[in-house]
């Protein structure tokens, strides 16, 4: 992770070596957790290659995840890739206030990257599966949000908007 440069490839390879155990996993998210700024950041595209791969790993290590969302001090790619995986994951339910709050948060941030806001709208959408009272007010932020927003936002924007209502008005056969 001390490498000058990082790239793809490399990263790839930390991300292979994290998701051989759990110690290695545990090593690469002590890294992304760390204070230091440079090598949260590295290890931070390596934590979403591995979090794909092997969800399993990742378990133990959501409530982490899920700190790193609530702090201010870190960087986007810690928090991005954070929310990324938390699109993919099942979210123990203790959890489940916490992060719906600061995706909230996140999307009605203009301030926030734009990747940070979509996923947050994808953890969203997967919480009103479980939650059905959210879905309103999360369709009503994306609309309102509609005509400002970048093409990013819209186009995962469309496609929960289309979801939440065929959810509401399901076909009848």
């Amino acid at each position: 992770m001390a490498d000058p440069i990082q790239s793809k490839r490399r990263a790839a390879e930390v991300a292979a070596y994290a998701c051989l155990d759990p110690a290695h996993f545990a090593e690469l998210m002590q890294c992304f957790l760390s204070d230091h700024f440079r090598l949260a950041q590295r290890a931070a595209y390596s934590v979403g290659m591995a979090g794909r791969q092997r969800p399993d790993l990742m378990e133990p290590h959501i409530g982490s995840l899920v700190d790193q969302l609530e702090r201010k001090d870190i960087h986007d790619a810690v928090i991005r890739n954070s929310v990324r995986i938390l699109q993919e994951v099942e979210i123990p339910e203790d959890l489940h206030g916490r992060v719906m709050d600061v995706c909230f948060e996140f999307i009605q941030n203009r301030q926030a990257a734009i990747a940070i806001r979509a996923f947050s709208l994808t953890v969203l959408y997967n919480f009103s599966k479980i939650y059905p009272e959210i879905k309103n007010e999360l369709g009503i932020i994306i609309e309102e949000a509609m005509e400002f927003e970048t093409p990013a936002f819209r186009a995962r924007g469309k496609k929960i908007l289309a979801n939440i209502k065929k959810q509401k008005h399901p076909q009848h056969r």
